[in-house]
């Protein structure tokens, strides 16, 4: 089952119907987001924060720059999710509220682990209510590692063990990350699967062009 625009419910087609390319808003903050989280990623293997008695290294500084860079895409992907026209509504990425959407979930899950058994590819639907529900938990797990890394430049006081809010920050900072590193391995490589298996092409989200 998916959502048509009035929120109600219909069947699925047998095979998915192709969405048209993402809008160019979504697509822009989309690529830059993506840039930036991988370099926050990658920068916080080898950095060294500042401590009492020395300065943070050179992948530390590309780390805090990068990371309000990463801030200003998620704050402008948000724009993009909130007033796009095209897509369908942004009710589908966070279901949680709403009975309806929340059993639209529950039975599109069920067709995704009814396919796997099959051992074959589920159907490929940007707007299925699966999809939408997992890029919206992302959207949030990546909202809340930019948004505490930008609280942190803007308060820290030179010390990443201080208490107090630097220290409530940095521990959500800290510990979000394995789920990041798990959704950017996961999003990515689903991706690549559905693009090489013809179900969709990267140049839906991966394109400069506008419409």
């Amino acid at each position: 089952i998916q959502y048509n625009q009035g929120y109600e419910l219909m069947p699925q087609a047998a095979h998915s119907v192709r969405q048209r390319k993402h809008g160019f808003l979504i697509r822009i903050s989309h690529i830059g987001l993506a840039i930036a989280v991988i370099n926050q990623l990658l920068t916080s293997l080898v950095l060294s924060a500042p401590a009492p008695d020395a300065a943070g290294n050179f992948y530390f500084e590309v780390h805090e720059y990068g990371g309000l860079a990463a801030f200003s895409f998620i704050t402008l992907f948000w724009f993009g999710v909130i007033f796009r026209k095209r897509q369908a509504p942004s009710g589908l990425m966070f279901p949680w509220l709403s009975a309806v959407r929340l059993s639209a979930l529950w039975s599109d899950t069920k067709l995704h682990f009814a396919a796997i058994r099959r051992m074959r590819l589920p159907p490929y639907d940007d707007h299925a209510p699966l999809a939408s529900a997992i890029h919206g938990l992302g959207l949030l797990l990546v909202t809340a590692m930019a948004a505490s890394g930008t609280i942190y430049y803007f308060i820290n006081s030179g010390d990443p063990d201080a208490g107090g809010l630097v220290g409530v920050v940095m521990f959500i900072h800290l510990n979000l990350a394995n789920l990041v590193w798990a959704y950017l391995i996961g999003h990515a490589g689903l991706a690549l699967v559905h693009h090489f298996s013809n179900n969709l092409h990267l140049s839906e989200m991966w394109s400069l062009r506008r419409d």
